[in-house]
């Protein structure tokens, strides 16, 4: 007997600590549409796009959201650091240990650049990114890009002992590190190491 679509996604949102607002919001829909889904039954399924993408956030099959059943589909493993990378002065951490791993849909890796080996999924402390990034947002990270240019990039880096999330450029020969928010206190001083570039974002439950 095939789960419930509707039960699984509110057992998957409640086991992860994501509310269901939270994810509508990730698939670009308004706050309502999957507690609709869920509580009323509409829609009656999930678009084929939606229950794709939320299947890759939770690492399930598809057909756990009602979809056709994927056997053998390729699969990306991310590792899930330690680590909650500072939005505002810095974390200041000891070492960088992993936390776990997750895994996404290959296809998506292929789409954000991401290469097994070579990625990671980390979560925002504070808000001197905001409005574009908030506390608590899980961030995918590709390792493999850690030269930003002029054009500039948001990027998980080093100053020190601090691990943050700015906005990284290069400018001549140097790092230019910033925040978004205007009021964020100043970033710290030292040589920026830049760990990787920030492609993928999921926003935390307000």
């Amino acid at each position: 007997m095939q789960d419930d679509p509707r039960q699984t996604l509110n057992g998957l949102a409640e086991a992860a600590g994501v509310s269901l607002a939270a994810l509508s919001r990730m698939l670009g829909r308004n706050a309502a549409y999957l507690q609709q889904f869920v509580g009323r039954g509409s829609p009656r399924r999930l678009h084929e796009e939606d229950r794709r993408r939320l299947a890759e956030f939770f690492g399930v099959g598809e057909e756990r959201l009602g979809g056709a059943a994927s056997v053998g589909a390729p699969r990306v493993t991310v590792v899930r650091r330690d680590v909650a990378v500072s939005a505002g002065p810095g974390a200041v951490v000891e070492d960088d240990p992993a936390l776990g791993i997750a895994t996404i849909d290959a296809r998506l890796a292929r789409h954000l650049g991401l290469r097994e080996g070579a990625s990671s999924m980390v979560r925002v402390r504070g808000d001197s990114m905001a409005p574009g990034l908030a506390d608590g947002d899980y961030l995918l990270v590709n390792e493999d890009d850690r030269v930003p240019g002029s054009r500039g990039g948001i990027y998980v880096l080093r100053i020190g002992d601090a691990v943050l999330v700015k906005r990284v450029r290069a400018e001549a020969e140097a790092l230019v590190v910033t925040s978004d928010n205007p009021a964020a206190p100043p970033v710290p001083g030292g040589r920026p190491i830049v760990i990787g570039r920030v492609v993928w974002q999921m926003r935390a439950p307000s």
